[in-house]
């Protein structure tokens, strides 16, 4: 278990001394980690800046197989890195092992299109010259990742980085900061040359952060996290006008319209709502059901929430915040709602319905495993209830009519759709939301351009 800081190749401790990881399913200490000083930050920095110039030379498919070996190395050890995620984490070990699978294909991914970076020749309107464009890449990149998928969230920033050519310095979540060192080391042993990616661990983010955002040598910033962290990034980042992408909170609505398949819906429910004990940006966060079924599903959700055992959340705070959010709610709770007394930061599955549609439950992210129920009227009511919130990443529609769905997609103000579908995280897919819930893309074709600038070239022949 790999406990110090990753710069230029070598492990080396921190000038701020170590701070503590805890197991979330007993609060007890695992281990302890080094702290970032911002004398390492510096290093790392200039381990990044100075590689970055033959690392951006390096021919495309050298680091295609670069990653390729690294997505090896990550499906050979799956279950070590399941089991440390689980440690640190807190989620099940299944769910941490599809987290690792998951994982692995941002790097199978961004392999592949690594070789596929392109550019164009075209001749302008007027004829009296060509237009020719190429990409290259943007440069020393920030990472800024959170805790709740430590090693998903990792390579989905470290897969198109490397990628593209850039180099980066990446500052895990403190939460669980482990994944990621071992993931640095991942990328070593598959060799990545040294300074290529820095890993620094801290428990106090923002002086870190802040003075990384100072230095003219960063010129890209990927987070993500909370839109109110985003919205003090991106003011940070302006500084240097730094390219930045984000993505930040869900207000995610489930849309059960009466002519969905229920079963169907409570299935897809259980995946968006529970999956990672709800502490995934893309959980589901408001129930939006028709009144003609709301009853039946309500029944139905229950009971198949009922069958889920309590599960530790990330920490004290998220435990205390996400039990106050159901105190205010103003609804009835019908399952769970009250701390289990267990060691750690248990707190059980918990849905509440007769929710009013001012409640905090509806306004703000839960970040946890409550299922609020709301009841719609009809389909514009059920838009307008889903847009009326200032996030926009991901919303849900169950309907049996495919053309109805299609309809209330192209309605509804998110950057993703899951039509008749409790998950929407692919790989190959482009991850990210609109309104207050991000700028830019990750994954899909899209994910290499965010860390990829564009260069015109007027010519003639």
């Amino acid at each position: 278990m790999k406990t110090e800081l990753f710069i230029d190749g070598k492990w080396v401790p921190g000038s701020e001394g170590i701070f503590p990881v805890l197991d979330p399913s007993s609060a007890d200490t695992i281990t302890s980690v080094a702290r970032a000083g911002l004398d390492n930050l510096d290093a790392a920095i200039t381990a990044a800046h100075t590689a970055w110039p033959s690392w951006a030379a390096t021919p495309p498919r050298e680091r295609s197989e670069i990653l390729r070996r690294a997505f090896e190395a990550m499906i050979a050890r799956r279950d070590e890195i399941a089991a440390l995620i689980t440690l640190e984490m807190g989620k099940s070990l299944a769910d941490a092992t599809a987290e690792v699978t998951y994982a692995a294909e941002y790097f199978r991914w961004f392999a592949e299109e690594a070789v596929r970076i392109g550019g164009e020749v075209r001749t302008a309107p007027g004829g009296a010259n060509r237009i020719l464009t190429f990409q290259r890449p943007v440069g020393v990149s920030l990472l800024l990742t959170p805790w709740n998928f430590p090693a998903a969230m990792a390579t989905r920033k470290i897969g198109p980085a490397l990628a593209a050519g850039c180099t980066a310095v990446l500052k895990p979540a403190e939460d669980t900061p482990l994944t990621a060192l071992l993931l640095a080391d991942l990328l070593a042993e598959a060799g990545l040359p040294n300074g290529v990616l820095n890993v620094l661990t801290t428990d106090k983010p923002g002086d870190l952060v802040g003075e990384a955002l100072k230095d003219e040598r960063i010129r890209k910033l990927s987070f993500t996290g909370s839109t109110q962290v985003g919205r003090l990034l991106l003011a940070q980042a302006a500084g240097h006008i730094v390219k930045s992408s984000m993505e930040l909170g869900g207000n995610a609505p489930f849309v059960v319209l009466e002519d969905a398949d229920l079963d169907a819906a409570v299935e897809g429910a259980m995946v968006a709502k529970m999956r990672n004990h709800g502490q995934a940006c893309t959980a589901a966060n408001r129930f939006l059901v028709h009144e003609s079924v709301a009853e039946e599903f309500t029944t139905k959700l229950v009971s198949a929430t009922r069958a889920m055992p309590p599960a530790p959340l990330i920490n004290e705070r998220a435990v205390t915040n996400v039990e106050a959010k159901v105190e205010m709610s103003g609804g009835t709770v019908l399952l769970g709602g009250k701390r289990t007394g267990q060691p750690g930061f248990h707190y059980p599955p918990t849905v509440v319905t007769d929710v009013p549609r001012d409640s905090v439950l509806a306004r703000e992210e839960i970040f946890g495993p409550v299922a609020p129920i709301f009841t719609i009227q009809d389909d514009a009511d059920a838009v307008a209830f889903a847009n009326a919130t200032e996030m926009g990443l991901v919303a849900y529609v169950y309907t049996a009519d495919l053309g109805r769905g299609f309809r209330l997609s192209e309605q509804l103000e998110a950057g993703m759709v899951g039509l008749n579908r409790g998950l929407v995280s692919d790989p190959a897919a482009p991850f990210g939301g609109v309104k207050e819930s991000g700028l830019g893309r990750e994954g899909g074709f899209e994910g290499i351009g965010e860390y990829l600038e564009t260069t015109y070239v007027a010519t003639s022949w």
